[in-house]
């Protein structure tokens, strides 16, 4: 009987890659492919790029660049947005790679056949295929991830992943609701909802993010469901109904909603199609509603056009609304984006100026954690802890490390000391 080919995944990125790697992974499976934990066993080593920010593009090249010197007897197979961004470095960093495009995915067990067998097979551009419903192999037991729609209806000046995601393609709340459904069934704690904008989703079909929410989160069974990254520009016409649907009891009272800037001048400039006030109504709105929702927000540290003035407002911003959790990001210019055409203003003022928002989110986050001592929460444990212990996350979302727990399950803890970044808690 002969053996089957193994193939090793390795991905970079945002939760939308992971499921495209566990897309990838249940392809092969399906077709009598096994996948390893071990890259030393593998034939064939599959990477799942990310192309979002400039330190991850030079950590994906360099990664590719070291499998090809390390393992030069395993054939490489390079996926995911680098793919359709930069075919040529691509093609100079590894001209004898087989390419999978993020919506060939439907191809991984050609390319892989193919490759295995000496050709290079290259898999791109773009498809309306649904990723709802296809075989996975879900890599966490207690999280299922579901990819809602890809694509955004953005056209921000310093992106240059939606050239690899392309327009808006939403899927049917139906079929969402049954790959749940399943997953809940299968034994699932999580299901993340995720796209490059959860807001968009159903503009392009008439469906309602707050509808989808609402069938997932009353489906049977105690069980969180956590919702991506919202573009405020999209969240306007249903905001009451989403609102309602991040107040129901399975799902985690939390809301990402990218500002990039506190300048309305530079939103503009950015292309983001929102102002500072939107965010701002957006964000009180939740919160007369959800007392205790966890926001999430992005800055982007010396955009092109970022002068001192516009940088004070982005202070203002911070100090007044007091994200909890915030990206902060360097500005780089990305392949194909509009501001790549601008001069980057100099690095050692982009360097002193993240560093003083570095000290704000610190602050921030050290008071939002102090108020949470001895209260108590009810956790769901998510993952082992990075040195010892298990992680939760409360229903706000809020990281809580404790001693001793079970995956998958739920506890009530108490609050019994805070740090910056977690709480510690002590189970009841």
């Amino acid at each position: 009987m002969k053996n089957k080919a193994k193939v090793f995944i390795e991905t970079f990125g945002c939760t939308f890659n992971k499921a495209d790697s566990q897309i990838i992974a249940g392809k092969l499976v399906e077709n009598e492919i096994e996948i390893v934990n071990n890259i030393n066993e593998a034939d064939l080593i599959i990477v799942n790029t990310c192309y979002v920010k400039n330190p991850t593009e030079s950590k994906v090249s360099t990664r590719i660049h070291k499998l090809q010197n390390e393992f030069p007897e395993k054939k490489i197979v390079v996926s995911g947005c680098m793919v359709e961004i930069d075919p040529e470095k691509l093609k100079k960093i590894a001209p004898n790679s087989s390419w999978i495009g993020p919506h060939k995915l439907n191809k991984a067990d050609e390319v892989v056949f193919k490759t295995l067998n000496g050709e290079i097979s290259r898999e791109c551009g773009f498809s309306t295929n649904s990723k709802v419903g296809v075989p996975k192999i879900r890599f966490d037991p207690y999280i299922h991830i579901i990819q809602i729609c890809e694509g955004c209806l953005g056209a921000c000046t310093y992106c240059c992943t939606r050239f690899a995601r392309g327009k808006l393609n939403s899927y049917s709340i139906g079929d969402i609701e049954k790959e749940a459904t399943q997953a809940i069934a299968e034994g699932v704690s999580e299901i993340q909802l995720t796209a490059q904008d959860t807001a968009a989703f159903g503009k392009d079909t008439g469906e309602k993010l707050s509808d989808l929410i609402k069938r997932i989160a009353n489906l049977d069974g105690e069980f969180r469901v956590r919702i991506g990254m919202m573009h405020p520009k999209n969240i306007g016409d249903d905001l009451d109904e989403v609102i309602k649907a991040i107040s129901l009891p399975n799902v985690y009272n939390f809301l990402h909603l990218p500002i990039q800037t506190g300048s309305n001048k530079v939103l503009k400039e950015m292309g983001r199609g929102h102002t500072v006030e939107d965010f701002i109504q957006i964000v009180n709105k939740f919160k007369e509603s959800i007392p205790d929702l966890t926001i999430a927000t992005d800055i982007i540290v010396g955009y092109p056009t970022e002068t001192d003035d516009d940088f004070s407002k982005t202070v203002e911003f911070l100090e007044n609304v007091k994200p909890n959790l915030i990206h902060l990001s360097k500005y780089k210019h990305r392949k194909g984006a509009i501001s790549s055409s601008l001069n980057e203003i100099p690095h050692p003022l982009m360097k002193k100026r993240s560093k003083y928002l570095t000290d704000i989110k610190k602050k921030i986050t050290d008071n939002e954690n102090k108020e949470l001592l001895n209260t108590l929460q009810r956790i769901l444990i998510v993952e082992k802890g990075k040195k010892s212990g298990y992680m939760g996350k409360t229903n706000s979302y809020i990281p809580v490390v404790v001693p001793n727990a079970k995956l998958g399950s739920f506890y009530d803890v108490k609050i019994i000391e805070t740090t910056g970044t977690y709480l510690r808690g002590k189970l009841i």
